[in-house]
């Protein structure tokens, strides 16, 4: 079983930043075993095809736009995942569809795919999120591990702290 989780974003527009620190948050927290990769994507593109190629889960980290209160947090699986991908924030959503429909065409699409967000407050240039968005970052961490631990990857927490 291989899986990927994806923090993706870019960290110079404020809380675009959001997926790559919860990343971070999650490879500070836990020991992530041989079979679980951590990705700071940033608003990479069509070079991450080899690392997502033939998974059996993916989880995607990022900010989002689903007219939910600012500082939501978000889960989209199944069906509701293409439907996220068709509404564009920045430049870096351009690169994750195309790598997943490349990945679709060469059949080595991941297995199953979820995202978790954060609705978002501001794209402003700046390095610092939201107070809102960046509380919300250890939270995205937790629930990603979460997610692996009840698919059976046997992650091992790092702090007391892990919420």
């Amino acid at each position: 079983m291989r899986a990927v989780v994806l923090g993706i974003g870019n960290t110079i527009l404020t809380d675009e930043a959001a997926g790559v620190r919860a990343v971070e948050a999650l490879e500070q927290a836990w020991k992530l075993p041989e079979n679980v990769l951590a990705i700071d994507g940033g608003t990479s593109g069509m070079e991450m095809i080899e690392d997502l190629s033939n998974l059996d889960f993916l989880v995607v980290l990022d900010v989002v736009k689903s007219g939910a209160a600012p500082g939501t947090v978000v889960k989209f699986s199944g069906d509701e995942i293409p439907v996220f991908f068709r509404r564009k924030l920045s430049p870096h959503q351009i690169g994750l569809p195309d790598v997943l429909a490349s990945l679709e065409l060469l059949d080595s699409l991941p297995k199953e795919i979820i995202v978790l967000g954060v609705e978002l407050i501001s794209l402003e240039l700046g390095t610092e999120m939201t107070p809102t968005v960046a509380e919300k970052v250890p939270v995205l961490a937790a629930m990603a591990a979460a997610e692996l631990i009840s698919r059976g990857y046997a992650l091992e927490a790092l702090t007391a702290a892990v919420n």
